[in-house]
């Protein structure tokens, strides 16, 4: 299978994933963006978790990388999402909740990675 079909099959489950979860976490304006918090926060936890485990698949990873890591997770978290929703609460002159959402996503991402990779590395799978 070529690597453009593995990444293509891979970003459409993701990109109906992500669409799954906005549907049953629904928002009002003035609202946390939870969908899309969650999203990039499990996204990352992932990531985590998949790299982890593909620093010991070697090269045989690849096709795993490329399906699973910029296909499903690519088309599953929504950085872009995530922006324009900062970008609206900042325009509605909430600067608190903007800046709250725009550092905790940063942070919950970078933990939610952090802790995925340990828990790939602990659990050797």
């Amino acid at each position: 299978m070529s690597n453009f079909l593995l990444v293509a099959l891979g970003g459409g489950l993701g990109a109906a994933g992500r669409y799954g979860v906005s549907l049953a976490m629904p928002m009002k304006p003035g609202e946390w963006p939870w969908a899309t918090f969650s999203i990039n926060v499990l996204g990352s936890l992932a990531i985590g978790v998949l790299a982890g485990w593909l620093s010991t698949r070697g090269e045989a990873g690849e096709p795993w990388r490329l399906f699973l890591g910029v296909g499903v997770l690519g088309g599953f978290t929504t950085f872009s999402a995530y922006s324009l929703e900062t970008l609206r609460m900042i325009e509605r002159g909430e600067w608190p909740m903007a800046g709250l959402y725009a550092l905790g996503s940063v942070a919950a991402g970078l933990a939610a990675v952090a802790i995925g990779a340990e828990i790939a590395k602990r659990v050797a799978i």
